[in-house]
């Protein structure tokens, strides 16, 4: 009888858990339909916890209730449920990849990158198909282990000349080592290589510190070297190494040497870490003193002229597809900008001078600018303090002044030596000053360029640059001494303020634009193409203008656009065709459409100071106030930024920004094309109608080099390169393809076709053929894009004008191939990326 009892009443709670189970899943299924999904999620959460056997069945269900009740989450900020969300989530699917890189998403958009790094890296373990997740992991690897880890490894002269000096240090008597910024932990290994009996590590960054300790115990010496989660500035003796060490190695060094905070850890390594430095003439063992590697550093600069820095740091024209630009306007980038502001703003640029597109023309010798003992702790701290101090370059070729290029010699002890200098092979690039707001940019032999450095903020800072003539000693400057400004508003006030010596007369409004906006601006064949596609719409949707007489030059000649609105308003005045611009940042070419006919042009330009350059430019053009509107000031989410202008109305022509500068498409613009499909006008177009992808396999060991650490002879038999190729991404970026080091091996071919106007002719996948033209290894598929505003107007993003750069697949393993060869290579397209694979 008991145990009859006892089947009855596991029966009664399995009667009643599938009752509850049962009512549970209808009321999750109410709330859905209802967009209740923090109670629907409520509900599945009980359902999965009582009936662990309905995972598989309500799987996508549950997938889709937690994604909408976390976008709720998101929108309310109550960031702490929506991680508990995830995490119970996660609990009841650890292995659903969905999930993980759902999770990896949030993370990514709050700023966690390494926790995010995580999801998504499991995410593609789970599924090394799943598309989302590995675009998602590549754009997070970018950031947290940045490619100059890659190349840096790669160079075994400076992998050698480390060793070398580590070496020296060691057999010498510095028997303990400390390693700040230890990346991989190469450098550690190196000095446990050489015999110190204590190394210790610190690194910042939780996946450069993680990945460190995977590469010293797969080098077995993980219980050798002591590997802390710390900035250099937080250790602490005794709680995080016993004792002072005799030795400090690291590399925290930039292309402008301090940009990476050297002066100030090695002044706390000086103060709280090392042991006392070795008196000057005294011979004494160097293992009771202290020091550091490297032990000095001599910086060089001189001046250049160089087209290709002139054209992303100097708006090179007056006049841009007709549109005036107004001498009221001064266009400057952010390293001018800021040179004089407290802003901890980086001063300059950087640049591989000897890959720079155009190539670039010594105008000065090489000049020394300073030197640095980082054995003196004294002379550290004095670099703050130090006064501003002059330096006279004597012009040695004439030509046009254009930047101020610094490198540096970093000298590890008084025999080793690596040189960042533009003639050496090095994997270093260069610090780039550009010079902007001179009067006069052309220099000739005998001038003297006039430069003013500062050590500033961990920076090397050039606050001003000026040009003397030989004949009169007349001083062209770009800006006064005392600029000391702590915001921007200030700033560009008193940047306008300054244009005293300058041939206009009058205030100016200060624009500041991004180099990549400032090469935009001066991209004259860009502007030109779309500035007759759009007359060639217009025209089309308003035959009975003439629309070419519309088109104002701004000096009197031809008819004055005002006018003929106003004489059109007493005869016909027809309604404007409405134009929308969402492309990213400056642009005027919303003004360019102005000049066409009767428009009202929307500019999606978000910045004030944008809004207000042109405006500017604007009425420089003798524009109607109503001819150009900001797009977003009439919106009330930016995230809905293509809606119709008009309850009434629809747009004439839809501009989007389908390729980034990078030389990538850009993110979900197919999902932009095809709500800009529904607000189009009769006979409306978006530009660019479509886009040609294009391709070639070509041989480069730079690509190979940039790409993944090849092997273990350049890291000088340490295992590194299993741990860091992780973070490898099949794609690079920021391409020249004119200046790449590299060997076409066929000729160009189309790769694929995106077709905003029409979906239909889209595929998200296919095979090309390519024939191999010159034998050799395919190690890259580099490629770039015509982008059709439509069949008569096309603009290619591999052209010498083009302010876009290129992008290429490197694969994983060069393919031998002979002359005659046909290879077919497999493109597909998913949201914004283009995957390529060579199929065998």
């Amino acid at each position: 009888m008991p145990n009859s009892n006892a089947k009855f009443q596991r029966g009664g709670r399995e009667a009643s858990r599938r009752e509850l189970v049962s009512r549970s899943l209808q009321s999750a299924q109410h709330c859905l339909e209802e967009q209740d999904f923090g109670t629907a999620y409520a509900h599945y959460l009980l359902v999965l916890n009582l009936a662990p056997e309905l995972k598989t069945s309500v799987k996508e269900t549950f997938q889709f209730t937690l994604f909408k009740w976390a976008e709720e989450l998101d929108s309310l900020a109550r960031i702490q449920d929506l991680f508990n969300c995830y995490e119970q989530a996660l609990e009841l699917y650890p292995n659903d990849e969905v999930i993980c890189n759902s999770m990896g998403e949030h993370l990514f958009r709050m700023g966690f990158r390494d926790e995010a790094a995580g999801y998504f890296h499991k995410a593609v373990k789970l599924n090394p198909d799943f598309a989302d997740a590995k675009e998602n992991f590549y754009r997070v690897a970018n950031w947290l282990v940045e490619r100059w880890h890659f190349i840096m490894l790669n160079d075994t002269k400076r992998n050698l000349t480390y060793l070398k000096a580590i070496e020296k240090a060691v057999h010498s008597g510095c028997n303990s080592v400390l390693d700040i910024g230890t990346g991989t932990g190469i450098l550690s290994m190196f000095a446990k290589k050489a015999g110190a009996s204590c190394v210790y590590a610190c690194e910042l960054s939780k996946t450069m510190y993680e990945l460190a300790c995977d590469v010293v115990a797969a080098n077995n010496m993980g219980r050798e070297i002591k590997l802390l989660h710390l900035k250099s500035l937080d250790i602490e003796i005794p709680k995080h190494i016993p004792e002072r060490v005799s030795l400090v190695v690291t590399e925290t060094v930039d292309a402008g040497l301090f940009g990476e905070g050297i002066v100030e850890s090695l002044i706390h390594a000086w103060e709280h870490l090392l042991l006392q430095p070795k008196p000057k003439n005294q011979e004494i063992g160097a293992g009771n003193y202290g020091r550091v590697i490297p032990a000095s550093a001599t910086v060089f600069g001189m001046a250049v002229e160089c087209k290709e820095i002139r054209r992303h740091h100097r708006v090179g024209m007056q006049e841009v597809a007709g549109v005036h630009l107004s001498n009221s306007v001064q266009f400057f980038s952010p390293t001018y900008a800021f040179a004089g502001s407290e802003e901890t703003v980086e001063p300059y640029t950087t640049e591989k001078l000897s890959r720079i597109p155009g190539g670039y023309i010594p105008l000065t010798e090489p000049c020394q600018v300073m030197t640095v003992d980082f054995n003196d702790l004294q002379e550290l701290k004095s670099l703050a303090t130090r006064k501003p101090w002059k330096l006279s370059l004597p012009v040695t070729e004439g030509g046009i002044l254009d930047a101020i290029v610094v490198w540096f010699v970093l000298q590890l002890d008084d025999e080793h030596a690596l040189s960042t200098s533009p003639s050496e092979e090095t994997c270093w690039e260069q610090a780039v000053y550009p010079v902007q707001g001179l009067l006069d940019y052309s220099v000739k032999t005998g001038d003297t360029v006039m430069v003013e450095v500062c050590c500033q903020d961990c920076y090397l800072k050039i606050l001003k640059i000026s040009s003397l003539t030989s004949e009169c000693g007349m001083d062209f400057s770009d800006r006064d001494n005392t600029l000391s400004l702590g915001n921007e508003a200030e700033l560009c006030n008193a940047l306008a303020g300054l244009q005293t010596t300058s041939k206009q007369a009058g205030s100016s409004q200060v624009c500041v634009l991004e180099s990549t906006e400032i090469a935009l601006l001066n991209d004259v064949p860009y502007h030109e193409c779309f500035k007759a596609a759009m007359s060639k719409v217009l025209l089309s949707l308003n035959p009975s203008k003439d629309l070419q007489s519309m088109d104002v030059d701004g000096h009197g000649s031809g008819i004055n656009l005002q006018e003929n609105q106003n004489k059109g308003s007493l005869d016909e005045d027809p309604d404007p065709l409405y134009i929308l611009d969402v492309s990213e940042g400056f642009s005027i070419l919303p003004i360019i459409a102005g000049k066409l006919g009767p428009v009202r042009a929307y500019s999606s330009v978000e910045k004030e100071q944008h809004q207000a350059a042109l405006n500017i430019i604007s009425e420089a053009n003798h524009f109607p106030k109503e001819t150009l509107e900001f797009w977003l000031s009439h919106l009330e989410e930016e995230s809905v930024v293509l809606q119709r202008p008009k309850s009434d109305k629809l747009w004439s022509i839809i501009i989007l920004d389908v390729i980034e500068t990078s030389g990538l498409i850009q993110q979900e613009v197919m999902e932009k094309a095809a709500i800009s499909r529904c607000l189009l006008h009769s006979g409306g177009k978006i530009f660019p109608q479509y886009v040609l992808v294009y391709g070639m396999l070509v041989e480069s060991e730079s690509l190979l080099l940039e790409s993944a650490v090849q092997g273990t002879e350049p890291t000088l038999g340490f295992n590194i390169a299993p741990f860091i190729n992780q973070f490898k991404v099949p794609v690079r970026v920021y391409l020249d393809l004119s200046t790449l080091p590299c060997v076409p091996l066929s000729n160009p071919a189309e790769l694929l076709r995106l077709d905003l106007m029409n979906p239909l002719l889209n595929s998200p996948s296919r095979e090309v053929k390519v024939q191999i033209c010159k034998s050799g290894q395919v190690t890259a598929i580099p490629f770039w894009y015509h982008i059709h505003l439509d069949e008569d107007h096309s603009l290619n993003t591999s052209g010498e004008s083009s302010h876009w750069k290129q992008a290429a697949v490197v694969l994983d393993e060069p393919i031998p191939v002979q002359v005659g060869d046909e290879l077919v290579l497999d493109v597909q397209h998913h949201k914004s990326n283009i995957s390529i694979t060579v199929k065998r």
